[in-house]
């Protein structure tokens, strides 16, 4: 294989130049060189800035072709390609080369991620977000001994100590979404059936993206908080996207409630009477939340009338009385244990 590139070096320029790109970066993971080591020697062969970005901690190295680094604010990068590690996107590698890329700009990049990806996972700071299923599983089924349990969590990178678990339905990647509500502290996600968990020592979910859904247990065994976290999860809507099993009190005894039982309730079969009208659903939940007609008419961007004569309906259809104070806790239960059996 050697003597084949040494002959195809002779004939092509180009590979001449990309062998000695990937022997140069060969030398640089044997030497095991950091990032900001990696930056400096990729400035120097591309004579422009290079730059390194790991997503996780948003560290920056930008370095000149001197060796130092880049002054001023970033230039647009002339190219860029992302850093893998272990099938996930952790950062960025790019050139700031004037005008437009060198004919073996692609080549250096490549060999630079490659480079970067391994230079990450040796020395960190950064360390992939998505796990191994198997080893999630192992952590929060409650059928595991807590041998297995605390053997799971160490490969993990866990140490001892409480978790925070979180169930989560997303249409955005769950790397992207553990490292939104856990950006400084460790945190593992992977995918069992058709939700997402997220294992994190510190979890905050003011940060949620749109149309994301979670549910979060109350740190400590996982097992325990993976149970608590997909109840809640149950619990979440387009109006309370994010759930914390804490805050839901007696209302979590709702989900203990056989399904059975639930669909025979009378307010329970009149909401789902109610939710063939996707408007009077909406009135009805608005004035739940709120209490208040005018509240309601706000949020809904009605004239108070217009609601007033859809409650009117809608209370012919429940039997129950929302301006009464027990009516009205009447039709919260029966809104909510009625989307528990659509969960």
């Amino acid at each position: 294989m050697e003597a084949l590139a040494i002959r195809l070096s002779g004939l092509d320029p180009y590979v001449d130049g990309a062998i000695r790109i990937v022997t140069f970066y060969d030398t640089l993971m044997r030497r095991r060189v950091d990032l900001p080591a990696l930056a400096r020697a990729s400035a120097g062969l591309a004579e422009c800035v290079a730059g390194i970005r790991l997503h996780g901690t948003g560290a920056t190295t930008r370095v000149s072709p001197h060796g130092t680094q880049a002054p001023g604010p970033p230039a647009p990068a002339s190219s860029a390609v992302p850093i893998t590690l272990d099938g996930e996107e952790i950062g960025t590698v790019w050139l700031e080369r004037p005008g437009p890329p060198g004919p073996l700009d692609d080549v250096l990049l490549d060999r630079l991620a490659i480079a970067a990806a391994a230079a990450v996972e040796r020395y960190g700071p950064a360390r992939t977000t998505m796990a191994d299923p198997a080893l999630v599983e192992l952590a929060i089924t409650a059928d595991s001994d807590e041998a297995a349990r605390a053997r799971a969590l160490r490969l993990l990178g866990f140490a001892p100590g409480p978790l925070s678990v979180v169930a989560v339905r997303s249409p955005l990647p769950l790397d992207r979404i553990g490292l939104l509500i856990c950006p400084a502290h460790p945190v593992k996600a992977a995918s069992l059936a058709d939700v997402g968990v997220i294992l994190a020592t510190t979890v905050e979910l003011a940060g949620l993206p749109a149309g994301v859904r979670a549910g979060l247990g109350v740190p400590g065994s996982p097992d325990r908080s993976w149970r608590q976290a997909r109840t809640a999860l149950r619990f979440t809507t387009g109006r309370e996207p994010a759930v914390h099993y804490g805050d839901l009190g007696a209302l979590a005894l709702l989900a203990e409630v056989p399904p059975e039982s639930l669909r025979d309730d009378t307010d329970v079969a009149a909401i789902a009477r109610i939710a063939g009208s996707p408007e009077d659903l909406d009135t009805l939940d608005t004035y739940c939340a709120t209490g208040s007609l005018r509240r309601a008419a706000e949020l809904l961007h009605l004239h108070h009338s217009s609601v007033a004569r859809r409650l009117d309906q809608i209370v012919k259809t429940l039997g129950i009385d929302l301006t009464d104070p027990t009516g009205l806790t009447r039709a919260k239960l029966a809104l909510t244990a009625w989307r528990l059996l659509g969960d």
